[in-house]
């Protein structure tokens, strides 16, 4: 009886062990975005950049294949990326990518929704799979990259500068006031 105890405990150690290999192993296949092409068009001249627009349709699963979200009931959703409309790792996976291109993104919990996940349906450190197939690209215009880009640094500039302007304009008018009253004593003591 003593020896089929020690069996059964020796058993259970080493299963608790090998879980957690297994479970360690899988943790680790996970810690960095992975993207694999699964349909490329014959002809992809233009790939996705930062500020270009996609319209994907997506299906996200949990590793164990539960499905958490998807876009195949509904409209394509539109992306701009650079904006963070999506979890940072889709929009990584989404960079160089072609119109008709359907991608398998494995994205880690870091580039999704960290430790804290999205409860109730997705559990915090939880890795992601994403299904894409982008169904059309357009991109960024001239315009766009003037307020995307540009704009964004003139303002960066013109903000400290409007406030020395300002500043500049309340100095003068307080020393203008001091002077002004100092003036006005002058004149009342002449008059006496």
């Amino acid at each position: 009886m003593k020896v089929r105890a020690g069996v059964c405990l020796v058993l259970l150690v080493a299963f608790v062990f090998v879980a957690a290999q297994e479970e360690e192993a899988f943790q680790n296949v996970v810690e960095e975005l992975s993207v694999e092409t699964v349909v490329k068009p014959e002809t992809c001249d233009i790939t996705s950049e930062m500020g270009d627009t996609l319209q994907i349709h997506y299906t996200g699963r949990l590793m164990d294949g539960k499905v958490i979200d998807s876009s195949l009931s509904r409209d394509p959703l539109l992306v701009e990326l650079g904006k963070r409309t999506v979890i940072t790792g889709l929009e990584q996976s989404l960079l160089g990518v072609c119109e008709g291109q359907k991608i398998k993104a494995t994205i880690p919990p870091h580039l999704a929704y960290g430790k804290r996940g999205y409860p109730p349906t997705i559990p915090g450190d939880a890795a992601l799979v994403f299904e894409v197939e982008v169904v059309s690209l357009s991109k960024q215009t001239t315009w766009q990259r003037l307020v995307n880009d540009v704009f964004p640094m003139l303002c960066l500039a013109l903000v400290p500068t409007l406030l020395g302007l300002v500043g500049l304009y309340l100095y003068n008018k307080a020393s203008v006031q001091k002077g002004g009253k100092k003036k006005a004593k002058d004149k009342k003591s002449k008059k006496k």
